[in-house]
């Protein structure tokens, strides 16, 4: 049950597919910040993929069940699948403060990569006023993060934070590749989601 204040982590991603670097930086987020639950919303249709092929959204929904099971703190949302149109974080973030509550803090877990990208997501200056931002890096990514704080002043220094998390270098983008090219990709995606991937014929 959630205490008076809660503090969620929203994980979002494309999550094409879910693998263990992303349960790893979860749980680690989960930890340092106390957080009462994560929860991973896949994106339905992310809007700096508009060029890209996505597997389609029922698959890398079920995978995202798959892998989280486990873990009693983490839930998926299929917020963003039930809603039409681009996959905006402002709009999920809306979403979540009507069902959650005004009080809830919300803490969304991204990459160091993403980071970069801030100040060209929608609505950015409110979003930052509606969560936390906790960019995940490992300790010599820490400076272009440091970078983009100070782009945002004040509202940066408030609602972007860094966490140096342990050094994982998998990739959905690899992933794919590996599978394409009958590699394996044992280990570095939850048993689970291996077998779905191969039961389904996904990335061939």
């Amino acid at each position: 049950m959630l205490h008076a204040k809660a503090k969620i982590g929203i994980m979002g991603g494309t999550f094409d597919p879910i693998h263990v670097g992303h349960l790893v930086t979860a749980e680690a987020v989960r930890i340092e910040y106390n957080l009462d639950k994560v929860l991973f919303i896949p994106a339905s249709n992310p809007p700096h993929k508009q060029d890209s092929m996505v597997t389609p959204a029922i698959h890398r929904y079920i995978m995202t069940i798959m892998a989280t099971y486990s873990n009693r703190h983490f839930f998926v949302s299929g917020i963003e699948l039930e809603r039409s149109g681009l996959s905006y974080t402002i709009d999920t973030v809306k979403a979540l403060i009507d069902c959650y509550g005004a009080s809830t803090e919300l803490y969304f877990i991204t990459g160091a990569d993403a980071v970069k990208d801030l100040p060209s997501w929608q609505e950015i200056d409110q979003l930052l006023d509606l969560c936390y931002f906790v960019a995940a890096a490992r300790p010599g990514c820490i400076s272009y993060i440091d970078q983009v704080i100070k782009q945002f002043g004040a509202k940066g220094r408030r609602s972007i934070q860094r966490l140096a998390t342990p050094e994982l270098e998998i990739s959905s983008t690899d992933i794919r590749e590996r599978v394409r090219k009958g590699r394996s990709i044992k280990y570095i995606v939850p048993e689970s989601v291996e077998d779905y991937i191969y039961k389904e014929g996904l990335y061939r």
